[in-house]
């Protein structure tokens, strides 16, 4: 994959992984539990077998799933450090 497909994918794990977070804020988990569970399993194979490829996207998707909030920080503070020029 090149790297703005690595991008997107990053991302999009991300939101949803921050949308699982504010369910469970919310206390709204429950009635999402699983669908929630079979997204992370799929998050989990897709990690799996990216580790063997790609160490970096694998574990930059499980951040991405797992800490959300973190991954959208260290990738706004890489944003700004670029200039905003790592974006379209």
């Amino acid at each position: 994959m090149d790297a703005e497909v690595d991008r997107l994918l990053v991302e999009l794990v991300e939101k949803v992984g921050l949308l699982r977070r504010d369910l469970q804020h919310q206390q709204d988990l429950g009635r999402y539990e699983a669908r929630i569970h079979r997204i992370e399993q799929k998050v989990a194979a897709l990690v799996e077998v990216l580790s063997t490829s790609n160490a970096p996207l694998a574990k930059a998707i499980e951040t991405a799933w797992k800490l959300p909030a973190r991954s959208l920080a260290f990738r706004n503070v890489a944003h700004q450090k670029n200039g905003g020029q790592d974006e379209k």
